[in-house]
């Protein structure tokens, strides 16, 4: 059994009473590894289908499944394509609390990085409305990023900032406010032993004042008929409950709309503890959208490429350059998140250089329809190793310039990057740092 510090079992066997033998029992047992299937590219019923792991239910989220037997997953082709998000299944309850499935719905992730809950409630988004994430440690911020790339999200901005800042910037702004708050990590201690080395009652008293910062922040961002859903990883009272009642204290506006907590012996996973709070009213604050490119040249530019490269052009946004890089911007983004140091934001979708456009793997890889050049590759092709590697592969000669290319099964073709035909050859485009070998 894992050995746990003696006043975590102690706090728990008060917390759980009668329940403390089967929780406790929970620890001779392997942690549950979880994939969330990513209904951006693909829906559950078909991932099933072609799944190389055996898949069960979670029965906590659709789309989510306990994995068994998946090694080197982050290897695997259908995870480059963002086919599905590897997630411990117990956080995916913060996903299902979340009600993200209207349209236009304006949503703020507070505590993002690396992206599981951002990834799942931008899919039931379905790349309407807008979705600011944010991580407050740039590196995380960075990662963040390249896993809503992966994931072909086309309606999101990832921005680096302190929760106070946003607050500033975007009061009473988005209708669903995320906080997926940094906690003690009591549900991750069966599968992280840090988290155990790290634990301690003041530990747990210092996350909980820290949770109580962050929520103030995210009320300042929350509209009059918004939410917020706060979730954390841990079972303490203090970090949960506590911090929720002392919340609704300081605000009488909200009052809690659903709560849920799950332990290993009640549920699959590790553990969790999710909160969804309603603010009374219904008020909406209008922002400035960011400002679009007006470069007639580059404009042209652009229009060139994307005639060429899809069948039914760009959709419906806002085109914006900054750095050099020209971006796809959903209407309603608001012009204060370029103050908030932005990762990225919309689709990048690439550059101007000496007269031509270079597009950018981003782009390729947003889950958009009707790409009119694709070369495409079982799973288990020979070439399409060789290609994730970094390599040229061979292509049809007739084919010329750039190519979205895919991994094909018989539930469609999925992006994993794109190359340059030339000559019967595909040179490769991947970004040097995304190679498998």
């Amino acid at each position: 059994m894992t050995e746990l510090p003696e006043k975590f079992t102690s706090r728990m066997r008060t917390l759980l009473g009668g329940e403390y033998d089967a929780f406790i029992s929970c620890y001779n047992n392997p942690p549950v590894r979880g994939l969330r299937v990513n209904t951006l590219r693909i829906d559950a019923e078909s991932f099933f289908d072609i799944s190389p792991w055996r898949l069960e239910p979670t029965h906590i989220l659709d789309e989510g499944f306990i994995v068994h037997g998946a090694d080197n997953v982050g290897r695997h082709p259908y995870h480059v394509a963002g086919l599905f998000y590897m997630q411990e299944p117990s956080a995916m309850s913060a996903v299902a609390a979340s009600p993200a499935d209207g349209s236009g719905l304006r949503v703020l992730d507070l505590c993002a990085a690396p992206g599981g809950k951002t990834g799942g409630v931008a899919a039931k988004m379905r790349g309407r409305g807008i979705l600011v994430a944010n991580e407050i440690v740039p590196k995380r911020a960075r990662l963040l990023a390249q896993n809503m790339e992966r994931l072909g999200v086309t309606n999101a901005s990832v921005i680096n900032a302190h929760p106070e800042a946003i607050a500033s910037a975007l009061p009473r702004f988005f209708d669903i406010v995320m906080v997926d708050a940094p906690c003690s990590g009591e549900g991750m201690f069966r599968k992280d032993v840090g988290a155990i080395a790290e634990w301690s009652p003041e530990h747990v008293k210092a996350c909980a004042e820290r949770q109580s910062l962050i929520l103030e922040s995210a009320a300042e961002c929350v509209r009059g008929g918004g939410c917020i859903v706060y979730s954390t990883c841990t079972f303490s009272e203090e970090e949960n409950e506590s911090v929720i009642e002392s919340f609704l204290s300081r605000h009488d506006d909200f009052s809690v709309e659903f709560s849920e907590r799950l332990y290993p012996h009640t549920s699959c996973g590790e553990g969790h503890f999710v909160c969804r709070m309603r603010r009374d009213g219904n008020s909406f604050e209008a922002r400035a959208g960011i400002p679009p490119l007006k470069d007639k040249a580059t404009l042209r530019l652009l229009d060139d490429f994307m005639s060429d490269m899809l069948e039914n052009g760009l959709p419906d946004g806002i085109i914006h350059m900054a750095g050099g890089k020209i971006r796809l911007i959903p209407h309603d983004m608001p012009a204060e998140v370029l103050k908030l140091h932005p990762v990225t934001c919309g689709i990048e979708l690439g550059e101007p250089r000496k007269g031509r456009f270079e597009p950018s793997h981003t782009f390729f890889m947003a889950a958009l329809e009707g790409f009119s050049r694709e070369v495409g590759f079982p799973s288990d092709s020979s070439e399409l190793f060789r290609f994730l590697s970094g390599n040229t592969v061979p292509c049809p000669n007739e084919l010329r310039g750039y190519c979205r290319v895919t991994v094909n099964t018989e539930h469609g073709a999925f992006p994993i990057g794109f190359g340059k035909a030339v000559d019967g050859t595909l040179k490769n485009h991947i970004p040097k740092g995304l190679y498998i070998n």
